[in-house]
């Protein structure tokens, strides 16, 4: 049976400044362990803690740019791209640009403080 999902949950980011996050789908809104859905946007020189999460992370970038850097590199995800970031591996997240960014992320296993595994 489809279930209307009405509203999201904001959930408090990490990060030098303040990023809405709210979650469609996943373990704060739904009660869903195997997938989280969250639209999030992040203000102009927003960057938050390096972190090696227990969970696949594919994310759409609807306006401005999300920067993604990892231990392969780092390059700018334009509105209109993805990224891949694979569980287990090094990455950090920041939208240095002028117009910060509006990304959609989908996370699996769901997102979770506990399996984000960020940086001290």
């Amino acid at each position: 049976m489809a279930i209307l999902i009405e509203q999201a949950k904001v959930i408090e980011a990490a990060g030098n400044k303040p990023k809405l996050i709210q979650e469609f789908v996943g373990r704060v809104n739904t009660d869903t362990a195997a997938v989280s859905l969250a639209r999030m946007t992040s203000p102009s020189g927003w960057v938050e803690p390096g972190q090696t999460p227990a969970f696949d992370e594919y994310s759409i970038v609807i306006r401005g740019a999300l920067r993604v850097e990892s231990k392969a590199g780092v390059f700018e995800v334009k509105a209109g791209q993805a990224v891949f970031a694979p569980r287990s591996e090094w990455v950090r997240y920041s939208t240095p640009g002028p117009d910060g960014a509006e990304y959609l992320a989908v996370c699996m296993p769901a997102f979770s403080p506990d399996t984000v595994h960020r940086d001290e």
